[in-house]
């Protein structure tokens, strides 16, 4: 049983940053992809990030790119989402999420992924 556990999220002004992290357990993750996605309530799941484990591939949303960074460490099955420039638009709940690997081309689309975590609320305030 695949298990994705989001911590670091919380209430920050606007300009600041936060970093978000997501723990992986269940299996290898070396041949999967992580993503991160926002949702604020009444709208659509929304494609922040993308990392791919075995080659460290990322993609990003346009509207966080030089903004957000996204990065894993391999040894403990964690991957991260760094925030910084926070603007209050980015207010939401951000959730992890695991695909195999081979589906990177589709990495954008929140369908695809075979597991999710219970989501970490940002909160950025102006």
């Amino acid at each position: 049983q695949v298990h994705l556990v989001e911590s670091g999220g919380g209430l920050v002004q606007a300009g600041g940053s936060l970093r978000l992290s997501c723990a992986a357990s269940g299996r290898t993750f070396s041949a999967y992809a992580m993503g991160w996605f926002r949702q604020t309530p009444g709208k659509e799941r929304e494609f922040v990030a993308a990392r791919r484990w075995i080659d460290e591939s990322t993609d990003y949303a346009d509207s966080v790119k030089g903004r957000f960074t996204i990065s894993g460490d391999n040894a403990k099955n964690t991957v991260y989402l760094q925030m910084s420039s926070l603007k209050p638009e980015d207010t939401a709940v951000y959730s992890c999420a695991a695909v195999e690997a081979t589906a990177w081309a589709n990495v954008r689309s929140a369908m695809i992924y075979d597991y999710w975590g219970q989501g970490t609320q940002v909160t950025v305030f102006s």
